[in-house]
């Protein structure tokens, strides 16, 4: 489901809030954030989320294991840390065994990686096969990250290479470079957890995660949110081997095609960003980095998820609205000669 008609399923909704929850409810449907947020005390709040898909690769226990890392996420791109999870599973009724064991023990060894234990589920029957997770964390409630949360100043840093979406696009319609899409699986199963646990240190305020919506669209939720534009550096943006060479040869899903045409209208490109950039700004990722605004000392920050192991970049900055060139757009993707100044802090 594209994001505009998401938008509109889901708005009737907040009306049907409990009061006695909602001065509680810290976010919820109306804030739209990457998890539902309710808290428990001055010291506790409980992070909620769920998300399962069709599979992206053949191998079942990746798929399960991708399945869970795109999960756990949204508790960490909010600032939570896991404590549970619940299967999700639809499996066609003659699907072998050893499959379906392979996809969930995908998913239970990757919760398990995060700290998290899969206590249960559900499961139900359909002609394709689906898994995921619903997921249950603890965050402070004061120190989580919020797509509201993002101040001009802010540095962006982004912590995992775009590209999984036409490098999985790529392999479904055949003829995939084996490596190309051992780098996408790789990242895909990444936790996100260190990034989120290094961000905590730094103070990070405004953060979310690149999946469905894009690069261009999850980003275009931070900068409505917190009021701000975002100013992208084209030539620090990271990209996996292989995604540029999958769009050049017209592997494209159709997510890209609905995110570009719901969030181009407020996207502005430089003119010597190429076509080829622009699309993987709107394509879906699966599993995809945190994208957070790290106020100062950002290249410390980097310079720690590298440390770690996580593959982190300066990829622009949070400007104060309608400011700059294409001060009218939320999103400007500039180039080198068109950037109004370093992205570093």
């Amino acid at each position: 489901m594209g994001p505009e008609a998401l938008a509109q399923v889901l708005r009737p909704l907040t009306a049907f809030v409990p009061p006695e929850r909602r001065a509680d409810l810290i976010v919820g449907l109306a804030e739209g954030d990457d998890a539902a947020v309710l808290r428990l005390d001055a010291e506790r709040a409980l992070v909620f989320t769920v998300d399962f898909f069709t599979p992206v690769v053949d191998d079942p226990y990746d798929f399960g294991a991708v399945a869970a890392a795109n999960a756990l996420s949204d508790v960490y791109a909010t600032g939570g840390e896991p404590l549970m999870a619940l299967n999700l599973a639809a499996f066609p009724p003659d699907l072998d065994p050893e499959v379906s064991g392979a996809i969930v023990r995908g998913g239970a060894e990757k919760a398990a990686e995060a700290g998290c234990a899969v206590a249960g589920g559900h499961t139900i029957q359909d002609a394709e096969p689906k898994f995921g997770l619903a997921v249950i964390g603890l965050a402070h409630p004061d120190r989580l990250f919020l797509k509201t949360g993002v101040r001009p100043g802010d540095t962006l840093v982004l912590t995992k290479p775009l590209g999984t979406g036409v490098i999985t696009t790529w392999a479904k319609e055949g003829g995939v470079d084996p490596s190309a899409l051992a780098g996408a699986v790789e990242s895909m199963k990444r936790l996100n957890r260190d990034a989120a646990r290094v961000f905590a240190r730094f103070g990070v305020r405004g953060c979310t995660d690149v999946t469905g919506f894009s690069l261009a669209g999850h980003g275009m939720e931070l900068a409505e949110k917190s009021g701000v534009r975002l100013e992208i550096d084209s030539d620090a943006l990271p990209f996996l081997p292989g995604a540029r060479e999958a769009v050049e040869g017209g592997f494209v899903p159709g997510g890209a095609v609905r995110n570009r045409s719901y969030y181009e209208g407020k996207v502005a490109f430089a003119g010597a960003v190429d076509s080829v950039v622009r699309t993987l700004c709107f394509a879906p990722e699966t599993s995809g980095g945190l994208l957070a605004a790290v106020s100062g000392k950002a290249e410390e920050c980097v310079r720690e998820l590298r440390a770690l192991g996580v593959p982190a970049a300066i990829i622009g900055r949070a400007l104060p609205a309608g400011s700059g060139e294409q001060g009218d757009k939320r999103i400007f993707v500039a180039d080198r000669g068109s950037m109004a100044g370093g992205a570093g802090g």
